[in-house]
C-alpha cells in the first residue's frame, strides 16, 4: 500500500500515484462522473471517478453473487462521515477550486462506515453540537481554533523560555482553599477530604521563597461557580505567571503585554489568512504600552457614557468592562486597557495595598474588546502585614499556616497574575461563547462528553 500523504502536501507533492485517507465530506453522484470531497486533518481534496459506460444489455442479476463491490458502487454507497482510504494518481489542475489538485481514483478502501442519519446539522444549538463534540470539531472552521490555540501557547512559552523562566506543574488537589471557600470543589481523598485548586497562587509564590525568580504554568483550575453565562466555566486553563524583584504592579502589566503581543503575533503569522478566511476575523496585534486607566477613573467614564454600575461591592459590572473598553476604542484606537488601583475591600488578602493610600492596591484587571481576562497584582511579601490582611479579612491563620511559611524565611517582592486561555481565544476569534473554543466544555449542568 502507497504511504498515506497529507492532504495539505499535495500541492507539493508530485503528479503520479498517492494514497489519502480521511473522512467523507461529500459525494457528488452525477450519471458521467462520480466527485468524493474527502477531508483529513490538514485539509480536503476532491476525488474523481469517471463512470465506465455500461451496455444497454447489462444489469445487476447479470453479475455473479460473488463479484467484488464495484468502485462506483462503492461510492455510491458512501455516507457523510465515513472514513475511507483512497489510491489513485493525483493530478494538477488550476481549475479545481480546492487547492488546485486532484486525484483520479484507481480504489477506495472503506475503513470505518458512518452512520447514515448524523445527529447535527449546521444549524443545530450549541448545546446538542456539545453533545456530539466530536463531530462539531470536524468542521474546519471549528477545528482551526485548536490549532490557534496550540500557537498561541507555544508562542507564550517560547518567550517565558527566551526570558529565563522555569516552567512548574503545581499541583491539584490541595489541602486547604488557594484562595477562598467560596467557589470551592470539596473532593473525598482517602480518609479526609482535599480541594481542587482554583488556581496555583499559593505554590507560584512558594517558588519565589524557593529562588526560582520567574515561572509560569498552563495548567486546570477549578471553580464551583453555578453560573451559565457566556464567559465562565467550572473547569478552564489558566495562564499563570509570577516573578520576582519587581518595584510594583508596573512590572507585571508590562510583562503580561509583551507577553500578548509575542503571542498575537505568532497567531497573526500563522492562522492571520485561514482566521480571516473562516472566522471573518483580522488579527490585531497591540502596540505597546496597553492604556491604563484607575479603577475610579473608569468609573467616572462609564458614568458618563450613562451606565450606572449597580452593584454592592466596589468592582467594575460587565456592562462597565463593554463601556470602558468602547471608551478606549474610540478615544485610543486600542483594544486592551489596564483597570489599576482596585480597593482592597474587594481584593485577596495577599495583595499588596498602595503606600500612599492603604484602600487601594497594587493590582489591575486586563480588559479586551469589553471582557477581564485577566487579575494581576504585586503580592504582599512581609509577613506580618500578609498576616493583618489575613485577619482583616477573615481567614484562619492556621488554616493559612504553609502558605504563610512562605515568608518566614526571606521573600523577594514579587507579583503575578493569572489569564484565562479560553477568554483569549473567544475574544481572538470574536466567539460569543466560552463552548465554542473549548475543547471540552465543563459548566454547572455538563459533566459529558
Amino acid at each position: 500500500m502507497n504511504q498515506r500523504t497529507l492532504i495539505k502536501n499535495l500541492a507539493t507533492s508530485e503528479e503520479g500515484p498517492v494514497s489519502v485517507s480521511g473522512w467523507v465530506d461529500t459525494v457528488r453522484d452525477q450519471k458521467k462522473v462520480q466527485f468524493v470531497v474527502l477531508r483529513d486533518e490538514s485539509g480536503a481534496v476532491q476525488l474523481v471517478n469517471p463512470r465506465a459506460p455500461r451496455p444497454e444489455a447489462d444489469s445487476a442479476e447479470e453479475q455473479p453473487a460473488d463479484a467484488p463491490e464495484s468502485l462506483e458502487d462503492i461510492i455510491s454507497g458512501l455516507s457523510v462521515g465515513t472514513f475511507v482510504t483512497a489510491n489513485g494518481s493525483l493530478k494538477k489542475d488550476e481549475r479545481v477550486k480546492l487547492g488546485g489538485v486532484e486525484i483520479k481514483l484507481a480504489s477506495l478502501e472503506v475503513g470505518v462506515p458512518a452512520i447514515a442519519e448524523t445527529p447535527i446539522a449546521a444549524d443545530s444549538g450549541i448545546d446538542k453540537r456539545m453533545d456530539w463534540r466530536f463531530l462539531d470539531l470536524r468542521v474546519p472552521r471549528n477545528n482551526l481554533i485548536f490549532r490557534v490555540q496550540t500557537t498561541l501557547e507555544h508562542a507564550m512559552r517560547g518567550y517565558w523560555i527566551d526570558n529565563d523562566f522555569v516552567e512548574l506543574h503545581t499541583p491539584k488537589l490541595m489541602a486547604t482553599p488557594s484562595e477562598s471557600r467560596a467557589e470551592l470543589f470539596r473532593v473525598d481523598y482517602f480518609e479526609g477530604a482535599a480541594y481542587l485548586a482554583q488556581s496555583p497562587q499559593f505554590f507560584k509564590q512558594m517558588a519565589q521563597s524557593a529562588g526560582l525568580g520567574k515561572i509560569f504554568e498552563i495548567g486546570p483550575a477549578f471553580r464551583a461557580d453555578p453560573s451559565f453565562t457566556s464567559r465562565h466555566a467550572t473547569e478552564f486553563t489558566s495562564v499563570d505567571a509570577e516573578i520576582s524583584w519587581v518595584d510594583s504592579h508596573e512590572d507585571v502589566m508590562q510583562l503580561q503585554e509583551n507577553l500578548l503581543v509575542a503571542a498575537l503575533t505568532a497567531v497573526k503569522e500563522k492562522h492571520g489568512a485561514e482566521i480571516q478566511e473562516l472566522f471573518g476575523v483580522d488579527v490585531v496585534v497591540p502596540t505597546t504600552p496597553f492604556p491604563r486607566i484607575p479603577l475610579a477613573e473608569a468609573k467616572r467614564i462609564v458614568a458618563e457614557r450613562g451606565h450606572t454600575i449597580d452593584r454592592a461591592d466596589d468592582d467594575m459590572d460587565p456592562e462597565g468592562e463593554r463601556q470602558i473598553a468602547a471608551h478606549v476604542q474610540e478615544t485610543l484606537g486600542h483594544e486592551f486597557v489596564f483597570l489599576t488601583e482596585y480597593p482592597a475591600s474587594i481584593r485577596p488578602f495577599y495583595h499588596m495595598r498602595s503606600d500612599d493610600d492603604p484602600t487601594v492596591t497594587k493590582s489591575y484587571d486586563l480588559v479586551w474588546r469589553g471582557l477581564e481576562i485577566t487579575t494581576g497584582a504585586q503580592r504582599e511579601h512581609r509577613i506580618d502585614v500578609l498576616e493583618a490582611q489575613a485577619r482583616e479579612k477573615g481567614m484562619d491563620l492556621e488554616e493559612l499556616g504553609s502558605y504563610l511559611d512562605f515568608f518566614r524565611y526571606g521573600v523577594p517582592p514579587h507579583g503575578g497574575f493569572g489569564m484565562g486561555l479560553a477568554r483569549v481565544l473567544m475574544l481572538l476569534l470574536h466567539q460569543p461563547n466560552l463552548r465554542e473554543v473549548t475543547y471540552l466544555f465543563r459548566g454547572p449542568n455538563r459533566l459529558t462528553p
